[in-house]
């Protein structure tokens, strides 16, 4: 087992063993790295508590981790991915929970029609997608979203303060072999400096990889601004919220950043 994560065993959800997401991440070894994302999955959950009883989607499941810890407000979910080997993965881990169905995006495009969702959640997936593939999800978006419906984004905070923050505690991670972050992405000096000081429209060249399946970027050079700004050509940005520290509603000292849109 990696050496980063918690028994499998105390990684389940109401009886769903967790998927391998879930056991480097809120089932980590590292008592900040757990948090953090747990702190994630608490406010993902309140805010689709107004929304209970909805027709929900989440769009880039990865291993179902979020749809198990609301499939108590959701009778029926779907969860999309576009890796087929999560979605195979993730129909053996939910078989008892017949209401969460989980799709590729081709195939759900296919049989679902325009508006078929209330709710649609999309959670650390954007900040991976190449300028086409971006453009691509955005607009399957707001075609399954219905009419006045609910969009939830959430992304990474990567410029800033916490940016350096960040850093420090992946290369600890890094030396203690904890989950992938001996793999963690480097910056040059100027790189780091001028991402350290960034403004709502700073960019650096970020490096795109290959998985097999197509390319994705990792977080190096994202800024979540920006992506703040392309949303709001597609939709109505009703408010930002901030994780972990929800109480300090502020990018400074958060390292998620949450946009809750509507449908026009």
């Amino acid at each position: 087992m990696n050496r980063g994560v918690r028994s499998p065993r105390l990684a389940e959800r109401d009886g769903i063993p967790s998927g391998h997401y879930a056991l480097k991440q809120i089932f980590c070894r590292s008592a900040l790295v757990a948090w953090s994302h747990r702190s994630r999955f608490r406010l993902a959950r309140r805010l689709l508590e107004p929304h209970a009883g909805r027709r929900f989607l989440d769009y880039g499941c990865g291993d179902g981790t979020l749809l198990a810890y609301v499939k108590d407000l959701f009778p029926q979910a779907v969860g999309v991915d576009a890796d087929f080997r999560q979605i195979c993965d993730c129909r053996r881990r939910f078989v008892t929970v017949p209401s969460i169905r989980f799709f590729t995006p081709d195939d759900l495009l296919k049989t679902t029609s325009e508006g078929a969702y209330d709710v649609v959640c999309c959670m650390e997936v954007l900040e991976h997608c190449v300028a086409e593939d971006l453009e691509t999800v955005l607009n399957n978006l707001s075609r399954l979203v219905s009419a006045g419906g609910t969009v939830i984004v959430s992304v990474p905070i990567e410029v800033g303060p916490v940016l350096l923050g960040k850093q420090m505690v992946r290369a600890f991670a890094g030396w203690r072999s904890l989950g992938d972050y001996q793999y963690r992405e480097r910056y040059t000096a100027p790189e780091f400096v001028r991402m350290l000081f960034a403004t709502a429209h700073t960019s650096i060249p970020r490096p795109a990889y290959f998985n097999g399946r197509g390319w994705f970027y990792g977080h190096k050079g994202f800024n979540w601004r920006i992506l703040r700004d392309h949303l709001e050509t597609k939709f109505k940005l009703d408010s930002i919220r901030f994780s972990p520290l929800g109480l300090l509603n502020t990018a400074l000292f958060n390292s998620q950043a949450w946009f809750v849109c509507t449908r026009p």
